[in-house]
């Protein structure tokens, strides 16, 4: 049997808070079921935040009772909060992921917090969810781990610090992101091997930006390192309104068309996310759409792992 990387999509919620308009709530919940029907397993389908901020997630609690209702899917939305945690719960979220960014501008202009008054946070949400809500599963993702666009660099301690301080909080399931695209697989390689030797198997994915044209790379220097979990938008949408310069997600079709090719199982059909495109632009018809898979077409050499 190949080795098995899973893939959370996370198009529902980084992709759709920077769209330039609001996905109807009945087109986003094709989307996802396309997405599902697809084969894709794990989707962020929202995030719960004040409205007046991100208007584009004003209806993430339907679409997450929405999304409860669809086979084999773990539900996952992004809460920055208590009270947005104990919402997720509410609507029934299978999973919650906490942003902390380790860059201390990002910080305030994303949470308006310190990075260690938002680890803090953290530790409340642990705290409460161990009574409330033990069923559901709390991943915590470190915002700016391979630089920032408001702050520059980030140094790998302070990466390496905070992921610890998570992880003596209770989180059991911390990420690196490179919220702004910066990163190249070198720098991944080193934070990755940086962190594990902090927390070891707490450390469990990586959530990457295409800014600079290395998400791809990055992804297969983080497959290198043994990180088997991966965040990534069909279509390549995405970004951080609150990181200047900030662009898309890396592409789940080209992703999979990669650890397919490889070797690797997914579960995810790539003929059912080239559906899955025409669904997302029906919803935003507006919205411009990304992927070499898509533009080149699925070439008759690729055969799926087995």
């Amino acid at each position: 049997m190949s080795e098995m990387v899973t893939i959370c999509e996370v198009g529902p919620r980084d992709g759709l808070q920077m769209a330039k308009s609001v996905m109807a709530t009945e087109a986003k919940c094709a989307w996802i079921a396309g997405l599902a029907a697809a084969g894709v397993r794990e989707i962020e389908v929202g995030s719960f935040v004040p409205a007046k901020l991100i208007p584009q997630m004003a209806d993430t609690g339907a679409v997450v009772r929405f999304a409860r209702t669809l086979p084999g899917l773990t539900v996952v939305a992004l809460a920055p909060n208590l009270r947005g945690a104990e919402a997720a719960v509410d609507a029934g979220a299978h999973r919650i992921s906490v942003p902390v960014s380790v860059s201390a501008g990002h910080s305030r202009a994303n949470l308006n917090r310190t990075p260690d008054e938002q680890v803090a946070v953290v530790g409340a949400i642990v705290d409460w969810m161990r009574t409330h809500a033990p069923q559901v599963e709390l991943e915590v993702a470190c915002s700016t781990a391979f630089g920032c666009s408001i702050d520059g660099v980030v140094p790998e301690d302070e990466v390496v610090r905070i992921a610890a301080a998570l992880a003596a909080a209770g989180v059991s399931q911390i990420g690196l992101a490179d919220t702004v695209g910066y990163a190249n697989p070198v720098q991944i390689r080193s934070v990755v091997r940086a962190v594990r030797g902090e927390i070891g198997p707490a450390l469990v994915g990586l959530h990457l930006h295409d800014t600079m044209g290395l998400g791809i790379a990055n992804a297969l220097a983080g497959l290198e390192e043994g990180i088997r979990d991966f965040d990534s938008a069909l279509a390549g949408l995405g970004g951080c309104p609150f990181a200047p310069g900030a662009s898309g997600n890396i592409v789940t079709e080209d992703l999979v068309f990669m650890l397919e090719s490889m070797g690797f199982v997914t579960g995810i059909d790539l003929d059912g996310l080239i559906a899955a495109r025409a669904l997302l632009h029906a919803g935003l018809p507006g919205e411009a759409m990304h992927g070499q898979v898509a533009r080149a077409g699925i070439p008759r050499t690729f055969q799926r792992a087995a």
